[in-house]
């Protein structure tokens, strides 16, 4: 197997939902966002998938909640956006856009600072 890894970010606002302390209130981070995906065979160019391609999926991706309140967006009306469900969030849609007999998302890593990250994943 080979492990592809990509790092882009993305910045946005939010506040936490059922949370008591300073992060209920309106503040932003510019997150960091890694993402990992599997490859199980390489291309005729020696390639598990071209990082233009996974860049370019990503950022497309991270361009819906770019610059945006994060509590407004759909995936988060309910559910508190806090690192843990954004990188569920992107892991679940980046499965969809990217996954196939040889591609497989493994995880994304979330950092709401240099300090603080959330990672998701499947078993």
């Amino acid at each position: 197997m080979y492990n592809l890894k990509i790092c882009t970010n993305f910045a946005a606002a939010h506040n936490l939902i059922n949370y008591d302390g300073d992060c209920e209130n309106l503040h932003g981070h510019n997150w960091k966002v890694e993402v990992t995906v599997k490859a199980k065979e390489l291309d005729n160019s020696g390639l598990g998938i071209d990082f233009k391609i996974l860049k370019g999926k990503t950022k497309e991706l991270l361009g819906t909640l770019d610059h945006k309140y994060l509590n407004e967006l759909e995936p988060f009306i309910e559910n508190s956006p806090s690192s843990e469900n954004i990188s569920r969030y992107l892991f679940e849609k980046l499965e969809t856009i990217l996954n196939s007999d040889n591609v497989t998302v493994q995880e994304v890593n979330v950092w709401e600072s240099d300090n603080a990250c959330a990672s998701y994943s499947r078993d």
